[in-house]
């Protein structure tokens, strides 16, 4: 099966440029999220963290009334 596909993709023109263009937007993705990951403040990571607890909280209140 593998022989026919391999078969069809040799036949199509300007088909080898797709691998180098989906490494470099996976390479260029994971750059990107490792860079914003490094770069994010304290205050953002507790921000964050407490927005389940926060959420809950407001859902609590609301429904009290």
């Amino acid at each position: 099966m593998l022989r026919y596909i391999k078969h069809n993709l040799t036949e199509i023109t300007g088909i080898e440029i797709y691998p180098i263009i989906s490494l470099l937007i996976f390479v260029l993705f994971f750059t990107v999220v490792i860079w914003r990951t490094m770069r994010i403040s304290k205050a953002e990571v507790n921000h964050f963290s407490n927005i389940p607890l926060d959420e809950d909280d407001e859902y609590n209140d609301n429904k009290s009334e």
